[in-house]
Formats: structure tokens, sequence, C-alpha cells
């Protein structure tokens, strides 16, 4: 029986004298993804015309917009809906793989992918492989990663860059080593993020004269490293106690435009360590200059920094601050 809210619908779309095309209802979707139940009622309403035939596009965007919802339910229905018109396909699936509401889903989603037959691709393996990446399930990256290789679909620098972070994390260096060259070898130039996982890798081991060799490979291929390179070698330099070459560093970032605001609560936050509170209200002060936003982690750092050292009332003014600010 339908309900209230979508007669009154229908009856307002009946009565709008809309023509209906699959190029408008496409659009429609478009327009209203953040709306949900109101998108998937139109789609609802415009499946009953007449003239009206349903595609592929039209489905997945309403997919996309029922999983951003969390319309899990609907959205399953409607998947079943394109299985039941024979227009379920690889795309539709990744697109749900990637929207899965937890890991057990996604790893069924990817198993009937597998059982149905389809030709599983990059894009497809990479979503797995981010999926596992996000909720560190290192062993089941690398099986993934392996498995694309027996299969003959080569994994993408991303991929790799993936699978570097991953060994990493667990301080296998050789390991890092090993696919960064397997990579290499494979054909695959490197990327900016490929570096970042390479630098972070060695980072993490305290092999410092390698991230300037990785540094010096960069620059002879005319790739500059970006902020996120910067930040990962300034909490290494931080983390080994080389506090004086840090704040080099950032002296050096700060001039060639390469500082974000992550770069200055790191160097915020070595400040306060050292107790230096001096210093990190100036380097947060040349933050504010550079009109970057602090985060809630910029603030609670100094607010820690001054209740460590006994100021409570000025503790007290910068969270007002914060809480003045919407953070």
């Amino acid at each position: 029986m339908m309900s209230s809210s979508s007669l009154v619908l229908d009856t307002a779309l009946d009565q709008s004298g809309l023509r209906v095309s699959l190029e408008i209802v496409e659009d429609v979707l478009k327009r209203f993804e953040d709306a949900g139940m109101l998108a998937y009622r139109f789609l609802e309403w415009a499946e009953k015309l007449r003239n009206y035939m349903y595609s592929v596009r039209a489905y997945h965007t309403m997919i996309e917009s029922l999983a951003e919802n969390r319309q899990y339910h609907i959205m399953w229905d409607l998947m079943n809906t394109m299985r039941n018109k024979s227009i379920l396909n690889v795309e539709t699936f990744c697109i749900i793989m990637k929207r899965a509401p937890n890991l057990p889903k996604a790893r069924e989603i990817f198993k009937e992918i597998v059982d149905m037959g389809y030709d599983l691709d990059v894009v497809t393996y990479g979503i797995m492989v981010d999926i596992f990446y996000k909720v560190g399930r290192v062993d089941e990256v690398i099986i993934i990663v392996r498995e694309m290789d027996s299969n003959g679909c080569r994994p993408t620098s991303y991929i790799y860059s993936v699978l570097v972070h991953t060994y990493g994390i667990e301080n296998k260096i050789e390991d890092v080593i090993d696919a960064f060259q397997e990579m290499e070898r494979n054909g695959i130039k490197a990327d900016v993020v490929m570096y970042n996982a390479l630098i972070g890798a060695f980072c993490k081991v305290n092999k410092l004269k390698n991230v300037y060799r990785i540094l010096n490979k960069m620059d002879s291929k005319g790739m500059a490293p970006n902020v996120r390179t910067c930040n990962i070698i300034l909490s290494s330099l931080i983390g080994r106690g080389e506090t004086d070459e840090a704040f080099k560093v950032f002296c050096k970032l700060i001039k060639e435009c390469k500082a974000d605001a992550d770069t200055y609560t790191i160097m915020i936050k070595m400040f306060c360590e050292r107790d230096e509170l001096d210093m990190a209200f100036k380097v947060r002060k040349y933050m504010k200059l550079k009109q970057f936003i602090p985060s809630m982690h910029t603030f609670s750092v100094l607010i820690h920094g001054l209740c460590e050292k006994g100021n409570a009332a000025k503790a007290c003014v910068l969270l007002e601050e914060m809480l003045e600010k919407g953070i």
C-alpha cells in the first residue's frame, strides 16, 4: 500500500506536466542524490510511466545516493531489481562494494563478482585493496595484490604504493624495496604518492639516508615533493629528536609555500613538547597570517601545553576561541 507522502508526491508529479526522458530522470537523480528517499520515490514514479525506459546510469546514481544516505535495505532491493532485468554489471558491483556498510558485505559482493564469472579488472581489485588497506587488513592487501599478478592484471602505481605502505607499517623494509623494484620492472612509473609511501617506510625504520636518496631521485626525474612528503619527513625528524633540523626544514618549506595546516600543527606540537610555548605561539601567529585554519588538534596541543605550564586562564581563552569557531 502506498504511503500518504508517496501519494502526495506522485499526485504532484502527475499534475506537473513533466515530460520524462532518460536524460531528465538521470539529471533529476543526480541533482537530488543527497535526498535519498525523495530521489528514489521520483525514480519509482518515472518507472510507472508508459514511455519511460530505465537506464543503467539512473540505477547506478540511485544506488550511490541510497548508500550515501545509509538506506542499505532499499539499495539491495534496487540491486535485485537490476538483476531481474538482467542489467546488473561489474560496475554495479564496484559501486556497491565501495559503499558497503562493512567488510563482510564487501567480501560477499567481491565473491559474487567472482562467482558470476565477471573478468576482474584493475578497478575491481583496486577497490578491494583500498577497503582492506583502510581497515588495516595488511595480509589481505598482500593477498589481493598477489592474486592480481597471478591473474595477469597489472597493479597500478597507486596499488603498489598501498602495498609499499602496508609493508612499511610492519617494518618489512626488504619487502618495501622488492615491491618498488617490481613496479619499476613492470614499467610502471612511480608518482608522488608512491614516493611518499617509500619515504614513510624508510622514515619508520630511521633510514634517513635512504630518504634523501629518494628525494634526489625525485629531483632527477623532475618531480617535486608535495606537502605530504614534507610532513612525513618533519614528523620523522622530530621523532628522532632532531628538532633543530626539523625547524630548519620547516623554515625552508614556508619560504617555498609548501606548508599546510598539518605542517604548522606538527611544529606547534614540537615546540610545546620542548616547553617553548613562545615559539609555539609564534608559529600559530604565522599560521593565521597565512590564513590556515587551525584544527581541533592544533588547539588541543596548545591548550595542553598551557595547562602543563599552569596557565589555565590562557588555556580557557583558547578553548572559548575554539568553541566560537565551531570546532
